[in-house]
């Protein structure tokens, strides 16, 4: 089985050395008392949480799974139960929510390391309260106050848990084809009726409600996605008093028989007459959704961190402790049969690798969940609609790329244990296993890079791009002073006008025929990203270097942070080069072959 050490001196590193918190704290209203000093009490509790209590539920949860009795009643694998009511205990889930709603009123990046850390340690435990966040904002942005005053309360507290409810079996993504019908009715509540597949904690027993946010058509509404509208669905009707009222109209009808993630109820859900709320407005129902799905999005990036994470601690230990085969270099255990594998360049090759996507994943992140603070708490209109504008872009980036890095890293973990990752007992497979459901949920990978470059980036004529190039020019422009990371800064620069560059040259590309779109995003979404990780490691070294500089008694620490932003510009970055031939290359290979050619 995997093991989990949080890594609390690398997020304290970015917390304060690379993103400044205090001074990020001290500038928002709200948070005149939050410091790192109460952020690193929070997360050294946190991390004994999710070290002593999720982890070790990590294999049990793959190995037993979840069960369905006949009437559609879900058990969760043992000890989940368990490990949720001791995080309700602690008040975990209320960290990050209004003070109003009886949550603690902390800021979104204080939370987010609190979820990695559990995430890292047992990512299907960690979905059960990690989708209520989603169904908590989504309530609090657009629900009404009586639909707030009977939701919000549970939902921050743990008792209730959320689930988003979109996907049909005939429509996928294309949610503009989905059938779940909603019949109004005298009392202005609404009939559900339809079902829906892939509810992640759709059913199970560690709350005693689910509220179900689901997207169902109106009889009389258009067609397509513009008549699709949004619902609140409980399990249990809630009573006037709040209490859990009468069973609902919905039940899990089978669970997902799935590749990894096995600890989540992954559900289908069938609502047959289930009593629902309108959410907002008639047919707004999915830009209502997405205020779930951009928090959710955020959440899959996180994800793609946690199995990079994960897969570098453990491989880290194998590597030292595995003894094959001497150093080309001469032997490094002359007193050993063999040396450790970890002195051998393509097993450092592949420790760098994971190391440079997790440490440097998690620094987009957390700057992420600081324009989240911006966008929510700042009084000033032009710092929100800049944070605004900034997680627009960088939330399909951080989705899309971040997972797919996870995916490697979780790949090359496998590779370090050689035939040893094959098999079960170390659970280096599964980490694969749960790492590849990434890339799919909340639109797969080249959904996001449609939404990027399509939607945003092309759909603004490059406009959407602006913040963001702004922000790493002026990184740039500040970073040139110290002369040890000049030629990051050279190379950064480059990109960045490349970046800009390519967008103008694909949108022309795009004029004569719409397939270069689709026949670039996914090259360009990951060009984005590795440019972005770039800026990351570039920041992380600036620094490092200057608490060098300084003095400290952690040098080894900050020479780390430096060897491995020299190994991610040489051996990582330079995977942009190629990314930019095939941006360019044009839909022509793609799009000429007829259907016909492909078949055996």
């Amino acid at each position: 089985m995997t093991t989990y050490k949080a890594p609390l001196r690398d997020m304290r590193f970015l917390m304060e050395d690379v993103l400044d918190y205090n001074r990020h704290y001290a500038s928002l209203p709200g948070c005149e008392e939050v410091n790192l000093d109460l952020a690193n009490v929070i997360l050294e509790e946190a991390s004994k949480f999710s070290e002593e209590v999720v982890a070790p539920l990590n294999a049990v949860g793959d190995q037993e799974g979840c069960h369905m009795s006949e009437d559609g009643e879900v058990t969760t694998p043992a000890g989940f139960k368990e490990a949720y009511q001791q995080y309700i205990e602690g008040g975990w889930p209320a960290l990050d929510q209004p003070e109003r709603y009886g949550g603690q009123d902390l800021p979104m990046s204080i939370g987010m390391p609190v979820r990695e850390m559990n995430g890292t340690a047992n990512w299907s435990w960690s979905m059960y309260p990690g989708l209520s966040h989603g169904a908590m904002e989504t309530i609090d942005e657009h629900g009404s106050e009586e639909q707030k005053e009977t939701f919000m309360e549970p939902l921050v507290s743990g008792r209730w848990t959320g689930t988003m409810c979109l996907t049909e079996a005939h429509c996928g993504t294309d949610l503009g084809l989905l059938k779940t019908k909603a019949e109004p009715l005298a009392d202005g509540t609404y009939r559900i009726t339809g079902s829906k597949i892939f509810i992640s904690s759709g059913e199970h027993d560690l709350a005693e409600n689910i509220v179900h946010i689901v997207l169902a058509r109106l009889p009389d509404s258009p067609p397509g996605t513009k008549g699709i509208s949004l619902f609140i669905v409980p399990k249990f009707i809630p009573n006037d008093d709040g209490s859990v009222g009468d069973r609902n109209g919905v039940r899990c009808g089978a669970l997902e028989h799935k590749m990894g993630i096995h600890g989540n109820s992954t559900c289908v859900l069938n609502f047959d007459g289930a009593t629902g709320y309108l959410l907002g407005e008639i047919n707004k129902g999915l830009n209502h959704m997405f205020t779930f799905m951009n928090f959710a999005r955020l959440g899959t990036g996180l994800q793609g961190l946690a199995h990079s994470e994960l897969a570098f601690q453990n491989s880290l230990a194998y590597a030292r402790d595995r003894l094959q085969m001497r150093s080309l270099s001469g032997p490094k255990n002359p007193g050993g049969p063999a040396d450790p594998i970890v002195v051998h360049p393509d097993v450092r090759r592949m420790l760098l690798t994971q190391k440079a996507f997790a440490e440097g994943g998690r620094a987009l992140i957390y700057y992420a969940s600081a324009q989240g603070d911006i966008l929510t708490r700042a009084r000033d209109p032009e710092a929100r609609k800049n944070a605004n504008e900034v997680l627009n872009l960088l939330t399909p980036i951080i989705k899309a790329f971040l997972t797919e890095t996870g995916f490697e890293s979780a790949n090359l973990g496998m590779q370090c244990f050689g035939g040893h990752g094959y098999i079960s007992e170390w659970g280096v497979e599964q980490n694969v296993r749960d790492a590849r459901i990434a890339m799919l949920y909340e639109g797969t990978t080249g959904i996001q890079a449609l939404d990027l470059l399509g939607r945003k980036v092309l759909g603004t004529r490059g406009k959407a791009l602006d913040p963001v190039t702004s922000f790493i020019l002026d990184f740039c422009k500040q970073a040139r002073r110290r002369k040890e990371i000049r030629p990051y800064v050279k190379k950064l620069v480059r990109l960045t006008r490349q970046w800009r560059s390519l967008t103008r040259k694909i949108g022309f590309a795009a004029m004569k025929n719409r397939d270069a779109v689709g026949a670039a995003s996914v090259d360009y979404i990951m060009f984005s990203g590795y440019l972005l990780l770039g800026v990351a490691w570039a920041a992380s070294a600036r620094a490092a270097y200057k608490r060098l500089e300084q003095g400290t008694k952690e040098e080894a620490f900050y020479r780390s942070k430096i060897q491995t932003a020299d190994f991610y510009f040489a051996k990582i970055l330079p995977r942009t080069t190629s990314l930019l031939q095939t941006m360019l290359a044009g839909p022509e290979s793609l799009m000429t072959i007829d259907e016909e050619h492909f078949a055996f």
